[in-house]
């Protein structure tokens, strides 16, 4: 159908006999009915009608709001925006959509896995099945006995979670001194063989495996043969490649309460609930869930069933494509911490940073940047805010920078704990400097004096700089935590443009809406 032919936007766009509810309808035809609406205008030659309120400047999907709250905001709107809330919409990319789409495709049907969510954990994936009950829908089961293969994706090979190809491990390098009380890697791989390419701002999908010793401490946990054949391989073999281990799911805790009686079945059923009756739920792997029931003896089958699928992981890339095409870097912090005298490892930074062996093959693909890319012209000044691993994608935009000559100003603030044990990249962001590909370099060390010094105090310090920059035209950029430090960058920027423009926050607050929408003020938050 031509322009011409279009529709008038009063009229509904999806039909009544479509696989939706009545509120899904009443959505689709409205969102579809704003992407079209100006298009329309345009080829009758009439002006396009001024935009309604931007969903930046609604609070309902702000992630530094507590998951109550932006549900509380976002009772009285339509399923997609439900879900959008409970996802608080902090687009990281992990499912393989943006937030809006993957609502969509939920609330739609098309989507049946409700739990790919990576930063809402398990309490998004609560919400979200709760949301997709109450609307009449059915939630899918976590897992199959035997690992089901993904499914098919219409992107091309290697650009979609369902449609992986093989890379090459090379190296890593810890980026801390010795006495850092981190450990962060610069990882690099050979993408020479698979045929992908990458643009700086994209991000790479891994495949990570699980611990072996995790999943042997499982197997002497439940008392399972470690060669009981599930699918086409082994129960070691699922519970290594193929299933979740890092937090106990709820389908788990139902299968235990059938196992168990007395007060332990009373637990176990409170715990499927997603009730907390002893304080320690939020601590609760799977390993941790059968400690906490010890002696059971479950059905392999059963027990993989109760498992969730193990997802990919994506990390924003450090490298640029015009330095060498056929190899990407990562900058990952190993994860490890402390619960009751047993190390949690992260199940992707232990992979990457311990156990993957220099020359081996993984699956991975790349996830294109979902608004999050560099100014089409090198002229752009552009501001960085990347604390800790949040480096990661302005190396890569200095090193793409360096290499196109790029003129605009470049302004990096970066921080992490102390300065002699944990500046990344310090010699080549000292030669950035010193060649003029990074105009102005800021520094915020949080453990090196009495007070603690964030990247957002540095920004509140140079804050007449920092507007002149905007003024001029800069794109401001964020990587890194969504729920505290974004939160805290973005309320530094609001603060600035108020103290700047003589204005309140409300009216500070649409101004930063306003750069989002003008794509100057961009995030990649996890």
């Amino acid at each position: 159908m031509s322009l011409h032919e279009a529709p008038p936007i009063s009229a509904p766009l999806i039909p009544d006999n479509a696989p939706f509810s009545q509120e899904q309808r009443a959505w689709l035809n409205g969102f579809i009915a704003g992407l079209i609406a100006p298009d329309i205008a345009a080829a009758q030659g009439a002006p396009a009608s001024p935009p309604a309120q931007a969903e930046d400047e609604i609070t309902w999907h702000d992630p530094s709001l507590p998951l109550a709250e932006r549900m509380k905001l976002a009772e009285d709107k339509p399923l997609p925006l439900k879900l959008m809330a409970a996802m608080a919409q902090q687009d990281c990319g992990q499912c393989g959509y943006d937030c809006q789409k993957y609502a969509a495709a939920i609330a739609s049907g098309e989507e049946k896995r409700l739990n790919l969510c990576a930063p809402g954990e398990k309490p998004t994936a609560r919400m979200v099945k709760s949301l997709v009950e109450g609307a009449g829908g059915e939630a899918a089961p976590a897992a199959a006995a035997a690992p089901a293969a993904l499914p098919k994706s219409s992107k091309p090979l290697g650009y979609a979670r369902e449609n992986p190809v093989m890379a090459r491990f090379l190296s890593r390098a810890r980026l801390n001194k010795e006495d850092s009380e981190k450990s962060t890697y610069h990882i690099e791989f050979d993408l020479s063989e698979s045929g992908l390419d990458y643009t700086v701002g994209d991000s790479f999908g891994v495949f990570p495996a699980n611990d072996p010793e995790l999943v042997d401490q499982i197997l002497a946990a439940i008392r399972a043969p470690a060669d009981f054949p599930i699918g086409e391989g082994t129960l070691r073999e699922a519970l290594i490649h193929d299933l979740a281990l890092h937090s106990a799911p709820d389908a788990l805790f139902e299968l235990i309460s059938y196992i168990v009686g007395g007060e332990r079945r009373k637990l176990a059923r409170s715990l499927a609930k997603g009730e907390d009756p002893e304080g320690d739920a939020s601590t609760l792997d799977v390993l941790a869930a059968l400690q906490k029931f010890p002696g059971i003896h479950p059905d392999p089958e059963a027990f993989v069933e109760s498992l969730e699928p193990l997802q990919p992981r994506l990390y924003s890339i450090s490298s640029s494509p015009k330095v060498d095409p056929h190899r990407l870097s990562l900058t990952v912090d190993h994860v490890r911490y402390l619960i009751k005298d047993r190390v949690r490892r992260g199940v992707a930074s232990s992979w990457l940073g311990e156990r993957i062996q220099p020359g081996a093959s993984f699956k991975a693909y790349i996830q294109r940047a979902h608004n999050f890319a560099l100014p089409s012209s090198g002229e752009t000044p552009i501001i960085m805010v990347g604390p800790g691993t949040g480096v990661a994608p302005f190396r890569a935009f200095l090193h793409e920078r360096c290499e196109t000559k790029a003129t605009g100003g470049a302004w990096l603030f970066f921080g992490h704990q102390r300065r002699a044990a944990d500046f990344f990249y310090e010699e080549e962001l000292t030669g950035f400097l010193a060649n003029g590909a990074l105009t102005k370099l800021s520094l915020a060390w949080s453990r090196d004096g009495e007070t603690k010094t964030y990247v957002q105090d540095k920004m509140r310090e140079e804050a007449l700089s920092l507007w002149e920059w905007l003024e001029k035209g800069a794109h401001f950029y964020i990587c890194g935590d969504a729920k505290r430090m974004a939160a805290d960058v973005e309320r530094a920027m609001m603060d600035i443009v108020a103290e700047a423009k003589g204005i309140d926050q409300k009216a500070a607050q649409a101004f930063v809406a306003e750069l989002k929408k003008a794509g100057r003020y961009q995030a990649d938050v996890y």
